[in-house]
């Protein structure tokens, strides 16, 4: 994981990951990363998989221990106490997205799903300005945030607020999405996944069906 400015930040590490030799050198330089380790699947040349993960656990912190070892490396946080779960799911604020949870005496099964995981959730209203697909049936909406004075984010001074705007088609992507623009009218709830700096991702129920072209 990459660290800056008081919190995680995930794309300086997908930076880094893109980079090669004189380039990579140089991000390592400025965005170091910790090597942050949460299980133990093999010690000294034996395999632990078979091991339940309390005793996986407890030899991970062992090996920390004797080997002193200390960052870039580090060992993640584990806890059985529902206090300290708690005040974790209020760290969304440096980039926490959620929380795993594995059963004590479980095994590590590879390509099996035995750990769960919850996802911080937060839900906020915002305002569709723009859609892809069929108007009548779009497969995307494009939502923003009403700003101080009540209006939709944009440096437009007339029109639609986001006239002559593109989006990414992902993450990190140069592709462009083919959007029509609509009246900014249209509020509904969004369900956003933890105040991180990963790809960013909601889910939004309309209030209504009626959208108009702008």
């Amino acid at each position: 994981m990459v660290w800056e400015a008081g919190r995680l930040a995930f794309e300086r590490l997908q930076d880094r990951l893109k980079r090669r030799d004189a380039g990579a050198s140089r991000l390592a330089a400025q965005w170091p990363a910790h090597f942050v380790v949460f299980d133990l699947l093999r010690l000294a040349g034996r395999e632990t998989t078979a091991w339940p993960y309390r005793r996986r656990r407890a030899a991970l912190e062992e090996l920390f221990t004797e080997r002193r070892l200390v960052a870039p490396r580090a060992l993640c946080p584990s806890t059985t106490d529902p206090d300290t779960v708690t005040e974790w799911l209020t760290w969304t604020a440096v980039g926490l997205e959620g929380l795993l949870f594995k059963r004590l005496d479980s095994p590590y099964q590879p390509s099996m799903r035995g750990w769960r995981k919850y996802k911080v959730r937060e839900t906020q209203d915002a305002i569709v300005g723009a859609v892809t697909g069929p108007l009548t049936a779009p497969r995307t909406l494009q939502l923003g945030r009403l700003d101080a004075d009540g209006r939709l984010q944009s440096p437009a001074a007339s029109g639609h607020p986001w006239t002559g705007w593109t989006f990414s088609a992902g993450w990190g992507s140069r592709e462009t999405l083919n959007i029509t623009l609509v009246e900014p009218e249209l509020e509904g709830p969004t369900e956003e996944w933890a105040r991180h700096k990963r790809r960013p991702t909601s889910r939004t129920t309309r209030r209504s069906t009626g959208l108009d072209h702008s």
